[in-house]
């Protein structure tokens, strides 16, 4: 398996970038890591001439597994350096139909892990969601390419931070052993969803037939009116509480 560092930044040698050599450092042998400094390449969108730097870039993620995609927050947003390179890609990330909609061709089911720093602290990260957006923009880009997500890892306080805590570097470590691990290339997110659906309408099955014990009027179709109602509300509600703590809430701390 080949991991490859992506690092979106103005410094090579800053934070965000020590936390990404880091992550890299933990991929366990025989696993190669590469990691791509964007800043070195000369990044243009395609536009009909040659565009060597896009095409450079191109076959080092083709031949990649993994990426690790390392952009500081700036101004409660993505790094330009990153969001430029999204950009650029965007005509290579998959088949466009006539509609303008992208469907994810050579990079799909290929996985990634994000990563970001910011200078707002903990608490005001954790109650506002500062590093949001940067994570949200990464994920619609991966998400258009047909990439599937890992995880998050965030660095608050940056302001003046030249080194990485310890705290913080085994986190790092740890998630590098992680993403070495060979994994599924399908996304089980609907099939879960399903699941869902029938573990809720048992357990209400269950605990209604209970209730029916303690109130016999529920009976016929009144029973199961009652029944499904439940069932559709609960799981509804149920689903979308969890696909906001596992998709729109992202890692704050």
């Amino acid at each position: 398996m080949k991991v490859l560092g992506i690092l979106g930044a103005h410094k090579r040698d800053g934070i965000t970038a020590k936390m990404l050599t880091t992550v890299l450092a933990g991929v366990p042998a025989p696993n190669e890591t590469e990691l791509l400094f964007l800043e070195d390449y000369d990044i243009k969108p395609d536009t009909g001439a040659p565009n060597p730097g896009l095409d450079q870039i191109e076959e080092k993620l083709l031949a990649s597994d993994v990426w690790v995609i390392a952009a500081p927050t700036y101004i409660g947003s993505l790094a330009g350096v990153m969001k430029n390179f999204f950009d650029c890609l965007r005509q290579r990330m998959g088949r466009f139909d006539k509609t303008g909609a992208i469907h994810p061709t050579k990079f799909k089911d290929k996985h990634y892990l994000s990563i970001t720093s910011c200078y707002t602290s903990t608490v005001e990260n954790v109650l506002t969601g500062a590093t949001d957006n940067t994570f949200k923009t990464i994920d619609k880009a991966m998400s258009l390419a047909g990439l599937i997500k890992v995880h998050e890892l965030v660095l608050t306080n940056s302001f003046g931070q030249t080194e990485l805590s310890s705290a913080k570097k085994d986190e790092c470590t740890r998630w590098g052993a992680k993403i070495a691990t060979k994994q599924k290339r399908d996304d089980n997110t609907v099939k879960r969803y399903i699941e869902l659906f029938f573990m809720v309408a048992i357990m209400a099955l269950v605990t209604m037939e209970i209730q029916r014990l303690i109130n016999p009027t529920l009976v016929g179709g009144k029973f199961w009116l009652s029944f499904s109602t439940f069932v559709v509300i609960f799981y509804v509600l149920l689903a979308a509480i969890l696909h906001f703590m596992t998709v729109m809430k992202h890692k704050r701390k």
